[in-house]
């Protein structure tokens, strides 16, 4: 594998929600999101500049309702074009962890890209909503992203005050754990990380 071929797009309809994602895990942290929820296209540019992946999403859902269909399905697609980039995991770094200050808000996480879904979330909010944005959605769009990404990642913030800062912070620390773990060993482009030769 070669770093030029972790690309992939990926597509999800359902009766809720209409979601298409292209990610380029080697891109320059380039993005054109459109999900509809103000408050997530923010955080998804976040993810793409601060991780470097080039991340284009176009979500249409049922906002009529709310955007719990929406976060959920732009994780859900998110994370399945995360793992089809990603490949066999050959050379990558695999492990990696991040302390990140937003202000009054310190996100610590830490993630391996194993093959095996697992999310341990310890984050709080004082208020329940970010403008129009549950604050309760940030997890549900880590989680759909962790389990159909099918990576382990623990997150937690261990001090805030603001909740938007809160937000910021958990989102610019996966996008940097993520980049840290995807980076490509210089000499060892063929190796997979593992004893058991595949993840």
């Amino acid at each position: 594998m070669t770093e030029n071929s972790r690309k992939a797009e990926t597509e999800r309809k359902t009766g809720e929600t209409q979601v298409s994602v292209s990610l380029n895990l080697d891109g320059s942290g380039k993005s054109d999101i459109k999900t509809g929820v103000g408050f997530l296209n923010h955080m998804l540019e976040l993810l793409s500049k601060h991780s470097g992946f080039d991340i284009q999403v176009s979500a249409n859902g049922d906002l009529d309702v709310d955007a719990h269909h929406t976060t959920e399905d732009v994780g859900i697609v998110l994370g399945e074009t995360f793992r089809e980039a990603i490949g066999d995991k050959a050379g990558i770094a695999r492990f990696a962890d991040v302390s990140l200050p937003m202000q009054d808000s310190l996100a610590n996480i830490a993630v391996d890209i194993c093959g095996r879904p697992y999310l341990a979330y310890n984050v709080k909010f004082p208020v329940d909503k970010i403008g129009e944005f549950d604050t309760e959605l940030v997890e549900e769009f880590i989680n759909a992203f962790v389990t159909h990404a099918r990576i382990t990642m623990h997150v937690e913030c261990v001090t805030g005050i603001n909740s938007h800062h809160i937000a910021e912070a958990v989102f610019k620390a996966v996008a940097r754990v993520l980049k840290a773990a995807c980076a490509i060993s210089p000499g060892d482009q063929k190796t997979i990380p593992s004893t058991k030769g595949s993840l």
